[in-house]
């Protein structure tokens, strides 16, 4: 199993050079500021109690409340998620929102569970971090395994709790009580544009690089993954008259030199509930996972798990561009595979922030009572993703360096920025009460 916070860390060391942050500074972003384990009991649906283990990875706050999603997963450990607050971190420094990074998950297989478990699970892991979480202090969303109604069992159980204590309350109304998580369901305080957040985003972030890159439309795409990121980022590709020739999931993939019909597929998926093995494809060629990486396309979007292109699968891809909307898809034996190859990865800490993106505005929205219509949102996801884009290919420009590296090195000089405006600002805090100031100001 890799370390991929060992590499993320790397990767921050060595893209460092190009950046404004001397090496304290990066020393100091190398570790998380705050790491919680938890152990629970959850009264199951068969009168015993089972106890699960659950973590928060609070990594850096220097731009504002840490930010990053819950996932329900078996193989969710301290390493993993500590990787992802590190990548979330990075992530909103790109996106410019005023969000830290944070990441945090359950060890768990959530189709084990009724929903009945599932929500006291919910509920009693809210318990366990509620001292440690708020609208301005920590502020979990989805992710894997867990959706809009998961962060409205925890944002009920936050509410409740902090009204039943009276803590950490500075004249929150019901509304901003809510800012606690975002991706809540729409009558619950969400926001228009959540689910299709992270595959809008990244549909346009291709439309960018194609542009810069000066691709024609005639374009092929393969995409590992249909789950909520695959499906969005293939149906606005396809309303867009783009050709998806093949798209896998856990459970099976198919493929189509002409293109396959994603209005059809996603459908089935939406309103089904379906996996590409249970919808009825038959008019289609079956493609395997391993398959997919090697197909002749234009861009191949890993869009489900860490850790799939390997040096191996690296050496094996024939795509032109490798749009990342996974976290942590690529290893870093293969990151120096595909440059060499003349393949221009787009980095995930870029391609899907589109999420947290709308997760801001979802919290704007709930901190100032203000609500959005689709298509203001939209607009301004569109805005900010392009200005995202620009920023980094404009430093991968001047440096001649990755995209991946353009990404940090913009992360982290605006997390620089930041961190030298708040020393300043203690700074002259404190010098305003030192006597020597005092008695100017008699003067």
């Amino acid at each position: 199993m890799p370390n991929y916070f060992e590499g993320a860390i790397k990767k921050l060391t060595e893209s460092s050079r190009f950046s404004n942050a001397p090496e304290f500074f990066i020393i100091q972003l190398s570790a998380p500021q705050r790491m919680i384990s938890v152990s629970f009991p959850v009264l199951m649906d068969n009168g015993r109690y089972q106890t699960f283990k659950g973590y928060r990875v609070q990594y850096n706050n220097l731009l504002g409340p840490y930010k990053g999603g819950l996932r329900y997963h078996p193989r969710v450990d301290l390493d993993e998620v500590k990787a992802l607050s590190f990548w979330m971190m990075i992530k909103n420094a790109i996106a410019n929102v005023p969000f830290g990074g944070g990441k945090g998950g359950i060890e768990v297989d959530p189709r084990e569970l009724s929903e009945g478990e599932l929500e006291r699970l919910t509920r009693a892991f809210a318990g366990e971090l509620f001292y440690n979480v708020g609208p301005e202090i920590d502020v979990p969303a989805p992710d894997v395994n867990t959706n809009s109604q998961i962060m409205e069992y925890f944002a009920d159980e936050y509410k409740t709790r902090i009204m039943k204590n009276k803590l950490g309350i500075k004249d929150y109304s019901e509304k901003q009580l809510r800012a606690v998580v975002t991706g809540k369901p729409l009558d619950k305080g969400g926001s228009e544009g959540r689910g299709e957040a992270t595959g809008l985003g990244g549909f346009y972030i291709l439309e960018q690089t194609l542009k810069a890159l000066k691709f024609k439309k005639d374009i092929k795409i393969a995409i590992q993954g249909f789950g909520n990121v695959g499906s969005y980022f293939a149906k606005f590709c396809f309303d867009s008259g783009y050709k998806v020739v093949a798209i896998t999931d856990h459970t099976g993939g198919v493929f189509c030199k002409e293109g396959l019909d994603i209005s059809k597929m996603f459908k089935l998926k939406e309103e089904q509930k379906l996996d590409i093995a249970q919808m009825d494809l038959r008019e289609y060629q079956e493609v395997k996972n391993g398959q997919l990486f090697e197909l002749e396309v234009d861009v191949l979007v890993p869009a489900a798990l860490e850790g799939v292109i390997t040096k191996e699968v690296a050496e094996k891809i024939k795509a032109k561009i490798v749009l990342e909307m996974a976290n942590g898809p690529t290893l870093p034996e293969a990151d120096k595979i595909l440059p060499r190859k003349k393949i221009t990865v787009i980095p995930d800490v870029l391609a899907n922030c589109g999420g947290v993106i709308v997760s801001y505005f979802e919290w704007y929205q709930n901190m100032n009572s203000e609500r959005w219509d689709l298509e203001t949102v939209r607009k301004k996801l569109r805005e900010k993703m392009i200005s995202a884009f620009l920023s980094v290919w404009e430093i991968k420009q001047e440096n001649k360096i990755s995209l991946r590296d353009a990404g940090y090195v913009l992360a982290t000089n605006r997390l620089f920025e930041r961190y030298e405006q708040t020393k300043t600002a203690k700074k002259v805090k404190s010098y305003l009460e030192t006597d020597s100031f005092k008695t100017i100001v008699s003067r």
